[in-house]
């Protein structure tokens, strides 16, 4: 099946520039594309940030997963492309591009403290996402946008929440 992702939200920029700023990742995706990899094989082939970056996708639901018997006494699970291509719909103004830009460009560091910052803010029970735009200063497509880059944290409606380990 020929599955196209849509692009509409500025936000959504940002997985799609996240997910090809690093060789590794790159070539990740392109693995994961040809054929159905388990994190394990990501890992011999890519090292650690191969199966950072399988994890990444997952995060971003670019990748999706099935379990895949292979020969040991347990399934693993293996990783292929979501979607075959991808359409943008792009008409935003200014401020909301440059938010999502920024925020899919900044620095490691930089984004390590943002995130750091709205982590504080949401807690373990998770918060309304108005109320941490406002507390920390941030405009409602900057947040999401630096929510998407992260993979500690999801928007679930207007929440947003730590995302729970599998």
């Amino acid at each position: 099946m020929n599955r196209i992702k849509v692009i509409s939200e500025p936000s959504e920029l940002v997985p799609m520039l996240r997910s090809v700023d690093t060789a590794v990742k790159r070539d990740v995706l392109k693995e994961v594309t040809l054929e159905w990899r388990t994190a394990k094989e990501i890992e011999e082939k890519f090292g650690p940030e191969g199966k950072e970056a399988i994890l990444f996708f997952e995060k971003m639901k670019l990748v999706e997963s099935r379990w895949q018997s292979t020969g040991n006494n347990f399934p693993e699970k293996s990783y292929h492309t979501y979607y075959m291509s991808f359409h943008i719909n792009a008409q935003w103004p200014v401020y909301e591009i440059s938010d999502v830009l920024a925020a899919a460009m900044m620095s490691e560091e930089e984004f390590r403290a943002a995130e750091s910052k709205i982590l504080e803010q949401i807690g373990k029970g998770g918060k309304f996402s108005g109320d941490v735009a406002e507390t920390l200063g941030l405009s409602s497509t900057m947040l999401r946008s630096l929510v998407r880059r992260s993979v500690k944290m999801d928007y679930r409606g207007h929440r947003i929440e730590l995302i729970q380990e599998k």
